[in-house]
């Protein structure tokens, strides 16, 4: 399994572009300064109505395939 660890900061007017669809993909720089990409819809069950602030593990497969997100604080 491969983790990686990032900081996401968004607005709620940002958050509802990638939550309607208007954006596919989130681009983030993970902690060691690899840039990773995944889909948006992974994000919807972090938005609240400030929109998204927080660090988070993103976990994959050793192929690259999305396990799961989750926020670590």
């Amino acid at each position: 399994m491969i983790e990686y660890y990032f900081s996401i900061r968004l607005s709620y007017n940002e958050c509802m572009d990638y939550y309607h669809g208007r954006f596919s993909l989130l681009q983030v720089v993970e902690d060691s300064g690899k840039t990773i990409r995944f889909a948006a819809t992974h994000l919807r069950p972090f938005i609240s109505s400030i929109g998204i602030r927080g660090r988070f593990r993103l976990l994959l497969t050793p192929e690259n395939k999305f396990i799961r997100l989750e926020r670590v604080a």
